[in-house]
């Protein structure tokens, strides 16, 4: 595979199961390294072994969404604010991320809203819901490169549609990987990579 990616593109992957769309963002993400070739941006290897700085700021940059979203057994907030201390966490910054991700209405409507707490593993959730949380999350990063990795699979038509258009007004200085089975859910990307 010989692929150069554009900053600010939306790239879909798509392919039959086991073709290797997570392994290659896999590797995208620095999480694999290769046995041949390079992962380069902005002409520097990034498993460089003289600059081991590089793959970390790297994988700063990325939010990546799973097909299976782990949840810590705490509440929405802590969930969607994923690694920051309770006492720093923006909730201005989280209230947004769950609104783009169409998790905002379950959340507040409940009396305890983003301090409900979510059961080990996202127990007290519907797949959706944690799917929507996840995306939250990446929404609260804030990063430059988004990976979704099948994050819309257990949501219903209207809501993945909702979702997608949130994710399409994503700033276009940010890059995006979807991998999807749905044609429908990288019908707006500008290029569609088939494994």
């Amino acid at each position: 595979l010989n692929l150069e990616i554009r900053a600010g593109e939306r790239v879909g992957l798509i392919g039959a199961t086991g073709s290797g769309k997570s392994t290659m963002v896999d590797l995208l993400m620095g999480l694999l390294e290769a046995t041949e070739g390079r992962l380069v941006v902005d002409g520097q290897d990034m498993h460089d072994s003289d600059q081991p700085d590089l793959l970390n700021a790297w994988r700063a940059t990325i939010a990546h969404v799973p097909q299976t979203i782990y949840l810590a057994d705490s509440s929405i907030a802590e969930n969607i604010a994923f690694g920051v201390p309770k006492h720093k966490i923006d909730m201005e910054r989280v209230r947004k991320a769950a609104s783009q991700a169409q998790i905002a209405s379950f959340i507040e409507e409940s009396d305890m809203g983003y301090d409900i707490f979510v059961g080990e593993r996202g127990i007290r959730l519907s797949g959706g819901q944690r799917q929507r949380i996840g995306i939250a999350r990446a929404l609260y990063k804030q990063a430059k490169i988004f990976v979704f990795d099948e994050a819309t699979s257990a949501l219903d038509n209207s809501t993945e549609a909702a979702v997608m258009r949130a994710i399409e007004g994503i700033g276009e200085d940010h890059t995006i990987f979807i991998i999807a089975h749905r044609l429908t859910t990288i019908a707006r990307c500008d290029r569609v990579i088939e494994l």
